[in-house]
């Protein structure tokens, strides 16, 4: 999984009224979960871009204040209209903890299908995993090396490292589909 650095200040009041003048000042009110205690703290708006607007996900290094902890980004919220960042949840790591998390598809290899005259389509691009911290990959290959014209990969063809897919097994992941003119061309070559 790949590494950021991110640092941090502890928050002297949590309530909404200091959650927005954090937020004027391009300061993004966080909460680190899963340690003994939450801790409520505050980074800058243009250092957690990096973090969330990205299809990859990180292993993050927080220094909050001179502590530094490991975590990831646990859920992001965005304000509905002009789509900025309003708060940060984070989960900490700790190396003998399964966590659970989506980490991005990463498609290997070149369909014959495609070779054909298909038209590759992939139906989702995260997938969500459970592991220990040590174990989870930057991100998850599937091969599409065999996949034919008509044909879907799903869930269950996934080669599985460490660690454990919790999406459904039949879930199509990607598909190769036949364009109109292949199908009619196609048509007109059988009779």
């Amino acid at each position: 999984m790949k590494s950021i650095n991110l640092s941090g200040s502890l928050r002297g009041n949590v309530g909404k009224s200091d959650a927005g003048q954090l937020r004027a000042e391009g300061k993004i009110p966080c909460v680190l979960y899963g340690n003994e205690s939450q801790t409520h703290f505050w980074a800058f708006a243009y250092d957690l871009k990096t973090v969330l607007y990205t299809p990859e996900t990180y292993k993050v290094h927080l220094d909050i204040d001179g502590t530094k902890y490991e975590a990831i980004v646990q859920e992001a919220q965005f304000h509905p209209l002009n789509e900025g960042i309003l708060h940060v949840d984070f989960l900490a790591l700790q190396a003998d903890k399964e966590v659970k998390l989506e980490l991005p598809l990463e498609f290997v290899g070149t369909s014959p299908g495609v070779r054909a005259g298909g038209k590759f389509a992939a139906r989702i691009r995260k997938i969500k995993v459970k592991g220990l911290p040590k174990d989870l990959p930057a991100s998850i290959q599937v091969d599409i090396s065999e996949l034919e014209l008509g044909k879907v990969v799903r869930v269950k063809d996934i080669v599985v490292g460490k660690y454990k897919i919790l999406d459904v097994p039949n879930n199509p992941i990607a598909a190769v589909t036949i364009p109109r003119a292949l199908k009619g061309q196609m048509a007109a070559d059988s009779k």
